[in-house]
């Protein structure tokens, strides 16, 4: 008998340990945001208040709203959105070929070319400013959301490139060889058979291209004047700003990736087999 009450209560000492987990981990990210979303709705009041509470009162959104009202943070907002949708459309439009070819095929300098990709991370994007600014006044992309868009997939094409390397790996080949059986042709296949079964990659792909595009701050800064994003437009308005005014900034720059990232959930939950229904 005590052997059999020995994996009982060692798988309940698991399960235990599991949850446990799982609730440190949720509060590791879900409590910074909600003392962001305390300071951002309970104006001057919620950001000053001690002990915090779990339901505290005064909560408004007027506060918040009146950030949002703040000349040009709308404009800024928009900007933003922008850039990360150039960001994303084009990360997975160059990033998804890239990945595809990498995985299917084999041809000289394939091990350099993946070296390569790599190394663009290497450099500091600080170290291209000057030149980046110059091309750009010269080209006209000087201070345009399609300029920074363009600088923000260059950061997010490694990525792109190489996770969806993965996907495609993982996609079986005797799947396309079976819809060229069928009369497929190459593109067909690809886009009836394996785009499909890739989804989940590209979601994740999506995301990061999102995520990257979003929260990026030097290369918007130094290279928009006018048309700032929102991460350029906070870093320079809210340096002098009160404090709770800096936290519906950042309210507002945690918003939109959490919105994004649940929209495509199901997607990368297929990653791990997890059904979102």
């Amino acid at each position: 008998m005590s052997t059999a009450a020995r994996p009982s209560s060692f798988g309940s000492a698991r399960a235990v340990l599991l949850w446990s987990g799982i609730a440190v981990l949720c509060a590791w990210v879900l409590v910074p945001i909600y003392l962001v979303a305390l300071g951002a709705f309970g104006g001057r009041t919620g950001v000053y208040q001690w002990p915090k509470t779990i339901f505290p009162a005064g909560i408004s959104f007027e506060p918040f709203l009146l950030f949002l009202k703040t000349e040009g943070v709308a404009g800024a907002f928009m900007n933003s959105l922008g850039a990360a949708a150039v960001t994303v459309i084009l990360s997975v439009l160059i990033g998804a070929p890239a990945g595809y070819a990498l995985a299917r095929y084999n041809f000289r300098g394939k091990d350099g070319y993946r070296l390569l990709v790599l190394l663009t991370r290497a450099f500091p994007l600080a170290i291209l400013a000057l030149p980046l600014t110059v091309s750009f006044i010269r080209i006209g992309l000087y201070d345009t959301v399609i300029g920074v868009g363009l600088v923000h997939t260059v950061l997010a094409l490694p990525f792109a490139a190489l996770v969806t390397q993965g996907i495609f790996l993982g996609v079986p080949r005797e799947l396309e060889e079976a819809a060229w059986v069928f009369g497929c042709s190459r593109p067909q296949a690809f886009f009836r058979i394996v785009a499909p079964l890739a989804l989940p990659g590209l979601a994740a792909t999506a995301v990061f291209a999102f995520v990257i595009s979003w929260n990026e701050v030097f290369a918007a800064s130094v290279l928009t004047v006018r048309h700032r994003t929102l991460t350029a437009y906070l870093l320079t308005v809210l340096a002098e700003s009160p404090l709770h005014y800096r936290f519906a900034g950042g309210l507002l720059l945690i918003l939109p990736s959490v919105i994004f990232i649940f929209a495509v959930r199901r997607y990368l939950f297929a990653i791990w087999g997890i059904s979102s229904k």
